[in-house]
């Protein structure tokens, strides 16, 4: 009987199916360390699960990722990866194809969690600079939740008893599912719109899948996006999510939530009340005060007799209208005697013979300057012919000697004055407050004095 033969691509289909055919191995769960982990760039991620004996390839599509994979896989990381194992024919070889990972030990959530808050940590989105202050006295408030939740009742109740003037805008939203956080954010955007002081977003209390959304990436940046301040009121005073951090104001639950968002109007009214008592007594306080100054100011003189102000100026104006016409008098008379005198001058009735004296005065100037001028050169000449036949010319090392022998005889003198010199021959200095001590009675009974030696100083005091 002739024996039938297989192509490689047979058999490979054919193992594939007795795996696929395994209920053991369709929804198995595999634990192991993740090694060559790695993204493709269709969003695909494909790693190698190993222990210490052996190791599988493994791989998981970007739709399963997309559902289920809530934290970044790394390599070294412990995990269980749920999947199924089959042939991938192509090559031959069998591999994991996983639709969840989770990490060995610890909750898929709270690896994602702590990834995405040191990630939003780096960035900034938790810096105290950037947060913003939550007004006192709001005008409007926005609260993002769930329309039919506690949350809601709670947050209006507190608000309507504290700060009844306070106008609530409530935009609905889901609050935990895959949906929640889309909404969430659409909803923070639409807000934006309505000129709100401040805006509360949250929920109440639940587990931490209940509080997902409020752990999402696009929730966080879009409550750091927000141009209104954000109180974060997510669920209990224990739990804590990222939009707690990165909000500008984190309340424990939605009712304190509330609470920190408005003043208590009672005391906003009392403090109103006791700033129109202080605003009232300063303004009786200023009236007193004017009305003494006007009272004051009345009684003057001035007031009571008050032509005595121009009285006194138009004497003032009359004895300077006096003067003015006096000197204007006497400036026109004296101009009329300078105008006669000038017109009957010798110039005036004979002009050339002004010209003829000046020219003669000219010609006089210009003699003595030839002469002055001759004089000066003939003395600069002689003068010259002495400097170049002088010893000092003809041996200038005499006045560098001269000045050398006149700078040692002072150097000299100075040394003889020099009060080192005396501390040298085993006398001292004494100095009180830097200042030399010439006679006891300059000192007294408990003064530090510094004695100066020639190799040191000495502080002493007067007993």
């Amino acid at each position: 009987m002739e024996e039938k033969t297989f192509t490689v691509s047979e058999i490979n289909s054919y193992i594939n199916r007795k795996l696929k055919m395994d209920s053991n191995l369709k929804n198995i769960l595999i634990k192991g360390e993740l090694s060559n982990y790695k993204d493709s760039y269709r969003g695909h991620s494909y790693f190698t699960l190993k222990d210490e004996e052996s190791q599988i390839d493994g791989a998981i599509y970007k739709f399963n990722k997309d559902r289920f994979l809530k934290f970044q896989p790394e390599n070294g990381m412990k995990v269980i990866i749920k999947g199924k194992i089959e042939v991938y024919e192509k090559n031959g070889r069998y591999q994991l194809y996983a639709t969840k990972i989770t990490e060995d030990g610890v909750g898929e959530l709270h690896i994602a969690f702590e990834q995405l808050k040191k990630k939003l940590n780096k960035e900034g989105l938790f810096d105290d600079t950037v947060k913003k202050e939550i007004p006192k006295y709001p005008k409007r408030i926005g609260v993002i939740t769930a329309k039919t939740g506690a949350a809601v009742k709670d947050i209006i109740t507190t608000i309507n008893r504290k700060y009844p003037i306070c106008e609530i805008l409530v935009f609905s939203t889901l609050v935990q599912g895959d949906q929640a956080a889309g909404q969430i954010v659409r909803q923070i955007k639409h807000a934006q719109k309505f000129n709100l002081d401040t805006l509360i977003v949250g929920r109440g209390g639940g587990s931490i899948e209940d509080l997902w959304p409020f752990n999402e990436e696009e929730v966080a940046r879009a409550i750091y996006a927000c141009n209104i301040p954000v109180i974060s009121a997510v669920g209990h005073e224990t739990d804590f999510t990222i939009s707690d951090f990165v909000a500008d104001l984190r309340a424990p639950t939605p009712t304190a939530a509330a609470d920190l968002a408005v003043p208590e109007l009672m005391e906003v009214e009392y403090k109103i009340a006791q700033l129109n008592k202080r605003v009232n007594k300063s303004i009786k306080n200023k009236l007193t005060l004017n009305r003494t100054k006007l009272t004051h100011i009345s009684q003057k003189n001035i007031f009571k007799n008050p032509e005595s102000i121009y009285e006194i100026q138009e004497m003032i104006l009359d004895n300077l209208v006096d003067k003015l016409s006096f000197s204007s008098k006497n400036i026109v008379a004296k101009n009329k005697n300078e105008l006669i005198r000038l017109e009957n001058s010798p110039i005036f009735r004979n002009p050339e013979s002004m010209y003829k004296f000046k020219r003669i005065n000219l010609n006089n100037v210009v003699n003595r300057l030839n002469i002055t001028s001759n004089k000066i050169v003939t003395e600069n000449k002689n003068r010259l012919f002495r400097l170049e036949n002088s010893h000092i010319l003809k041996n200038p090392n005499e006045i560098t000697r001269k000045k050398k022998d006149s700078c040692l005889k002072n150097i000299k003198k100075l040394e003889i004055l020099n009060p080192l010199l005396t501390l040298k021959r085993g006398y001292a200095i004494a100095k009180a407050e830097d200042n030399v001590i010439s006679s006891a009675k300059d000192v007294k009974v408990g003064d530090e004095v510094d004695i100066e030696f020639e190799d040191g100083l000495v502080n002493t005091k007067v007993i």
